[in-house]
């Protein structure tokens, strides 16, 4: 997955989700619910400077707890754009203001370090770093049983379940999600388990992690077949108990015989209405069990037809390939399809591929990115200026696909940049494993509802002369099978600049 996947962003409204709030109601400042408001996917930037905002203005009113859980929406927001540096410096600084509060109690700066312990935990998941996940992991138990909230201790059990599970110890993380079920389902808050379940299965969806959800579907229905039968239990037992109760009643208050028929009546009707209501729930039961089969095995035929349908189109187009050989590749038409064919292979063992690792080598950065950019000179049109801004400095990456990768960035903007523009390729390091590369052009934007149509393939039928709209989800696949990502950086206004962020 990337389990990640795209893990993982704080679940703000759900149970042992990323806003975790104190037992008792906490009146939100003006500043925490103007952050609220604004809605992320849209304005990111405005929606963490408030959230920051609103973490220096608890922490200087002293309230430990609402600062963490601002600065921490804060630093989550930051590693949603991948900047990490700069999440990792604001979580120093909500542990530095947790420290320096005289006033507040050993309890409360617990739970503040657990907030801030989780999302340098979550930012290492979404890195793919175990030993750093785990480590942290650890720090926020530690935390959690200094603050004896039960509240974060359920939130670890969470958490835990998703590091096994994101690093495939699938064995000891349905240990852990067994331990969780069984913790509240014996509190019978039934309904928080169930909210769990559907969590994780969400987060495996949205993270595209296919393993996530299997085993979070499975468990589910394992555990949603044993409690409705002790939702049933609970539901005899208690009958039984006013059976009891109303018998006792009988023999303590009541001799009139009278009375006696009357009550013993009335319990012949509640055995009988019982008896109705087990039958009622055995077939609601078993039809529920069914239906559930069939959704497991609906789902694992859709997975097992996609991998064949990938499999399908690249045999089709390797077959094709000798035939489209044999035709004059001078003839546009045929240029095209033979190009379509290419790509057409290309994206779908991209995706039979994806789970395994490329191959890394050392590369310097500066002859590499001039050595692209001067593939482009003859392609440019008049005074238009290249630009490379690249330090002398080495770099492992895999110089099949980011060369493949930029050079084909390079090329629509050579076709795109007018007279007299400027075409900038640049590189910068993140962090001691985050790379950047960026492609940049003066001209005409993208509109912003574009931006993610762009890197989907087959969106609209193409007249194949004018190309065939598969580049940049090549791009996209490769970004992601180096353990990156591929954007457009909606900052950008001057033009059009792509954003290729890699994991190391």
């Amino acid at each position: 997955m990337a389990m990640s996947n795209k893990i993982l962003v704080c679940f703000v409204t759900l149970f042992l989700g990323c806003g975790i709030v104190n037992a008792e109601e906490v009146q939100k400042s003006e500043l925490q619910q103007r952050a609220e408001a604004i809605d992320a996917n849209k304005n990111i930037a405005a929606a963490r400077s408030t959230f920051i905002r609103a973490f220096e203005d608890y922490a200087a009113k002293g309230s430990v707890r609402q600062a963490a859980e601002c600065g921490a929406k804060g630093a989550a927001l930051y590693y949603k754009e991948n900047m990490y540096q700069e999440a990792f410096d604001l979580l120093r600084r909500i542990d530095q203001a947790a420290n320096a509060d005289s006033k507040s109690s050993s309890v409360e700066k617990a739970a503040a370090h657990y907030m801030t312990s989780r999302e340098r935990m979550q930012m290492y998941m979404k890195m793919r770093r175990a030993a750093n996940t785990l480590e942290h992991l650890k720090v926020m138990e530690n935390h959690a049983n200094i603050s004896g909230d039960e509240q974060l201790q359920n939130d670890l059990l969470y958490n835990k379940a998703i590091y096994y599970y994101t690093f495939g110890q699938n064995a000891e993380g349905n240990a852990v999600f067994k331990e969780m079920a069984a913790k509240l389902t014996k509190q019978k808050e039934y309904d928080k388990v169930d909210e769990v379940y559907q969590t994780l299965i969400a987060n495996g969806r949205k993270s595209n992690s296919a393993s996530l959800v299997a085993q979070s579907y499975m468990g589910y229905m394992a555990w949603k077949d044993s409690t409705t039968a002790l939702k049933y239990a609970d539901q005899i037992a208690e009958l039984k108990q006013q059976i009891s109760d109303n018998e006792q009643s009988i023999a303590e208050k009541d001799s009139s015989l009278t009375a006696r028929m009357g009550f013993i009546i009335a319990l012949g009707i509640l055995a009988g209405i019982l008896a109705a209501a087990l039958v009622v729930g055995g077939i609601v039961l078993l039809r529920y069990i069914l239906l559930t089969r069939k959704q497991q095995k609906n789902i694992q035929l859709l997975t097992d037809s996609n991998a064949l349908k990938a499999k399908f189109i690249s045999n089709i187009a390797g077959q094709l390939q000798p035939t489209f050989q044999k035709l004059d590749s001078r003839n546009p038409e045929v240029k095209a399809l033979i190009d379509f064919s290419d790509h057409i292979q290309t994206l779908s063992l991209l995706e039979n591929s994806m789970d395994e690792a490329v191959e890394l080598e050392e590369t310097q950065i500066t002859p590499f990115c001039e050595g692209l950019m001067d593939q482009i000179r003859d392609k440019v049109k008049k005074d238009i200026v290249l630009h490379v801004n690249a330090p002398k400095m080495s770099a492992d990456i895999n110089k099949e696909y980011v060369s493949h990768l930029l050079l084909h960035l390079l090329n629509n903007a050579a076709e795109y940049t007018p007279e007299e523009g400027t075409i900038t390729l640049e590189f910068k390091k993140r962090s001691a494993h985050t790379l950047q590369f960026l492609v940049s052009n003066t001209g005409s934007t993208i509109p912003e509802e574009k931006h993610d149509d762009i890197f989907k393939p087959f969106l609209e039928i193409r007249d194949l002369t004018k190309g065939d709209g598969l580049g940049l989800p090549i791009c996209k696949q490769m970004a992601l099978k180096m353990n990156g990502d591929l954007e457009i950086d909606p900052q950008f206004t001057k033009g059009v600049r792509f954003v290729l962020d890699l994991h190391v």
